[in-house]
C-alpha cells in the first residue's frame, strides 16, 4: 500500500469519525467547529502577513541576526505578531538551508519563536474567554471581506489581516461555548489523574492533539478553554502545556524533511531544545508549580485564576529553557553540524570517456559524444529539480503549466554539491579526455568534432549554474501568496519545463536533426524565450508604482529572469552543438563506410 493511500485512509477516518461525534453531540460540534474557525482564522493571518509585508520579514530576518539577542528577539516579536511560530519556523529553515543566515542564528530565532507562542496564551487566558469576543469578531468581518474585494495587494494582505484576526475570535467564542455546553452533559474532569503519572500521560495527550492540529497555539486554547469550564485539573492542564509545547516539532520536522543538511540541523536544534525543556518542566514541575504561585502573587494574580496561572507557567518553562540553552547555543550548532552530516552524494564517474576509447579518432569521438549526453541527462535533472519539477512529470504527457500552477512548496536543495559531483566532474573528465586525445595525431574533422561537443559540455555546465543562482529566489518568492509575484515566475518556470520536455525528445532520437529542422527548431525557442522574457519584464515598473511589488522584490525578479534567459539559451545552444557534432560524425562514418568499398570496374 503506497504513502498516499495510507494517508487518504487516515483522512477519511478522521472525517468519519468527526462527523459521527457531531451527530452525537450538538456541543461537540461547537467545540470542532471552535477549533476550525481559529486554524482557518490562524492560515488568514500568516497569509495576509506574507501579502502584507512583500518580502519585509525576510529582509528583516536576514539582517537582524548579527548577535544571539537579536536573533532571540526576532523570533519573539515576529511570532508574537504574527501568532504563528510554524510560518517563522519554516521562514528560518528556508534561510538556514540557504546559508544565508548561520546555524546559530536559526538556533536562536526557534528559542524566541518558543517564547513568542507564550503571548498567545496570556491574550487568551486573559481577554478570549473573559469578555463577549464574538462582538468584536462581526465588525472585522466585515471589513475583512471588503477590503478582500479590493485589487490592491496590500489592501487585500490588510483584509486577510483582519479576517484571521476576526474567525480567531469566532472560534475561541465557539470553544467557550461548546464547553460550557459539554460540562453539563460530559464530565472529562472525571478522568483527572495525579502525581507523576498523569503528568506524563497528559503531556502526551498535548502532545497528540498539537500534533494532529499542527498548531500549538490551537492547543493552548482547547486548554484553556477545557481548564475555564473546569472540564480538566490546574495539574492536568499544566501537563498538556508541556506536551503542547513537545508537539509544536512536528510541523518543523516535516517542514525540514525536504530541506538539505543545515535545514535538518535547525530542524533537530528545535527538538532539542523543546525536548530539553519538557524534560526539566517534568522533573521540575513542583518547582515550578511554587515559582507560579509566588510569581502570581506579586502580580496581583488571583490565587484561584488558574488560567493566568497557566500563561504564567507556561512563560516560565519556556523562558528557562531558554535561559539554560543559551550559553550553550554555539556548541549545539558545533555538534550538529558534525553528527547531522552533508548526505554523500557519490561523485558520478565518466562511463565512455574512458583511456581505452582513445585508439582511435572514431572512438574518441563516439566516446565524447556520449558521455556529453551522460552529462546532459545529468543536468536537466538537476534543472527540473530546481524549477520544483519532477522529471516524471517532464517525461511523461502532464500538463506542465498546471503542475507548475500546482506547486504549494519549494523547499532548498544542495545544488552546489550536486553540480560538483554530478556534473563538473564530467565536464572535467571530458576536457581532460580531449586534450589527452588531441596528443593522438587525431583527423582535423575529428578534432573539430571533439571542440564541438566540448561546447556543449561547457553550456549545459553553465545552465546548472545559472539554476542554483535562480533556484534560492524561487524558494523565497517560488510559491508567494502575491499574485504577481507568483505570476512572474510561473511564466518563468513554465517556459523552462516545455523546453526541457522539447530538448529531451530530441536527445533520445536515434538520428540527429537534419540543419533546416534544427535551424527551425532552435528559431522556434528562440523566440519563445524572448516573448517570455518580455511578459516577464513587462509591467514591473508599472507594479511598482501601484505597490503590487516592492523595488526590492521587483530587482529579484530582474536577476532570475537574466539567469532564466542565460540558462535557456545555453540549453538550446549545448544541444545546437550537440545535434551539429552528430551530423558531423554521421558523415564521418558515412564516408568511412564508403571509403571501405573496394572500386568495381
Amino acid at each position: 500500500m503506497t504513502r498516499l493511500s495510507i494517508q487518504q485512509i487516515l483522512l477519511i477516518t478522521l472525517i468519519l469519525s468527526l462527523f459521527s461525534l457531531m451527530i452525537w453531540s450538538q456541543d461537540f460540534t461547537q467545540v470542532a467547529a471552535g477549533v476550525a474557525l481559529f486554524l482557518f482564522g490562524m492560515t488568514l493571518l500568516e497569509n495576509g502577513f506574507k501579502a502584507l509585508s512583500g518580502g519585509i520579514l525576510e529582509r528583516i530576518l536576514k539582517v537582524s541576526t548579527a548577535r544571539q539577542s537579536q536573533s532571540v528577539a526576532f523570533g519573539l516579536a515576529s511570532t508574537t505578531l504574527m501568532q504563528s511560530s510554524s510560518l517563522v519556523s519554516l521562514i528560518t529553515v528556508s534561510f538556514v538551508s540557504a546559508q544565508m543566515i548561520t546555524l546559530a542564528a536559526g538556533i536562536g530565532i526557534i528559542m524566541g519563536a518558543n517564547l513568542g507562542t507564550t503571548t498567545g496564551a496570556w491574550l487568551m487566558a486573559g481577554f478570549g474567554l473573559k469578555v463577549d469576543i464574538a462582538a468584536y469578531a462581526l465588525p472585522l468581518l466585515v471589513i475583512g471581506v471588503l477590503l478582500q474585494l479590493q485589487k490592491g495587494q496590500k489592501l487585500r494582505g490588510l483584509g486577510a489581516i483582519l479576517l484571521g484576526i476576526a474567525f480567531l475570535f469566532l472560534g475561541i467564542h465557539y470553544m467557550k461555548l461548546g464547553f460550557e455546553s459539554l460540562q453539563g452533559t460530559f464530565d472529562l474532569s472525571a478522568y483527572a489523574m495525579t502525581g507523576l503519572l498523569g503528568v506524563l500521560v497528559f503531556t502526551l495527550i498535548g502532545m497528540i492533539i498539537t500534533t494532529i492540529m499542527q498548531s500549538s497555539h490551537a492547543s493552548l486554547l482547547i486548554i484553556i478553554s477545557a481548564l475555564a469550564t473546569g472540564q480538566v485539573s490546574y495539574e492536568n492542564a499544566l501537563a498538556l502545556a508541556i506536551g503542547a509545547n513537545l508537539g509544536s516539532t512536528i510541523t518543523i520536522v516535516i517542514g525540514a524533511m525536504a530541506a538539505n543538511a543545515w535545514g535538518k540541523r535547525l530542524a533537530w536544534s528545535h527538538v532539542v531544545f523543546n525536548i530539553g525543556t519538557a524534560l526539566i518542566a517534568i522533573v521540575f514541575i513542583n518547582v515550578f508549580v511554587w515559582l507560579v504561585d509566588g510569581l502570581a502573587g506579586l502580580l496581583g494574580i488571583a490565587p484561584d485564576n488558574y488560567l493566568l496561572k497557566l500563561a504564567l507557567f507556561h512563560t516560565l518553562f519556556n523562558l528557562t529553557g531558554v535561559l539554560l540553552l543559551w550559553p550553550f547555543v554555539p556548541n549545539l550548532a558545533d555538534g550538529l553540524t558534525c553528527w547531522v552530516s552533508e548526505k554523500q552524494v557519490a561523485r558520478e564517474q565518466p562511463r565512455f570517456v574512458l583511456a581505452s576509447a582513445i585508439s582511435s579518432g572514431d572512438t574518441a569521438r563516439q566516446a565524447v559524444a556520449l558521455e556529453v549526453g551522460h552529462l546532459f541527462d545529468n543536468s536537466y535533472g538537476l534543472i527540473a529539480q530546481g524549477i520544483g519539477l519532477r522529471r516524471s512529470v517532464i517525461e511523461s504527457e502532464e500538463s506542465l503549466t498546471t503542475a507548475v500552477q500546482n506547486t504549494r512548496r519549494f523547499m532548498p536543495l544542495d545544488l552546489d554539491g550536486d553540480y560538483e559531483q554530478k556534473v563538473k566532474n564530467l565536464h572535467n573528465a571530458i576536457v581532460e579526455f580531449i586534450g589527452q586525445a588531441q596528443q593522438q595525431g587525431l583527423p582535423e574533422s575529428v578534432t573539430e568534432n571533439l571542440y564541438q561537443l566540448r561546447r556543449a559540455s561547457l553550456n549545459s555546465v553553465q545552465a546548472v549554474k545559472a539554476i542554483k543562482h535562480m533556484h534560492k529566489n524561487l524558494v523565497r518568492y517560488g510559491v508567494s501568496d502575491q499574485a504577481a509575484v507568483r505570476q512572474k515566475y510561473d511564466m518563468m518556470r513554465i517556459a523552462l519545463a516545455k523546453l526541457l520536455r522539447a530538448l529531451r525528445r530530441h536527445m533520445q532520437a536515434d538520428k540527429p536533426l537534419p540543419s533546416d529542422q534544427m535551424a527551425a527548431f532552435f528559431s522556434h525557442w528562440q523566440q519563445q524565450i524572448d516573448d517570455t522574457s518580455r511578459q516577464v519584464q513587462a509591467g514591473l515598473d508599472q507594479d511598482i508604482r501601484q505597490r503590487a511589488l516592492s523595488a526590492y522584490i521587483a530587482t529579484s525578479i530582474m536577476n532570475d529572469e537574466m539567469y532564466w534567459r542565460g540558462l535557456a539559451n545555453h540549453l538550446l545552444l549545448a544541444m545546437q552543438l550537440f545535434n551539429e557534432a552528430q551530423k558531423t560524425s554521421a558523415k564521418a562514418d558515412n564516408q568511412s563506410e564508403l571509403d571501405a568499398v573496394p572500386p568495381t570496374f
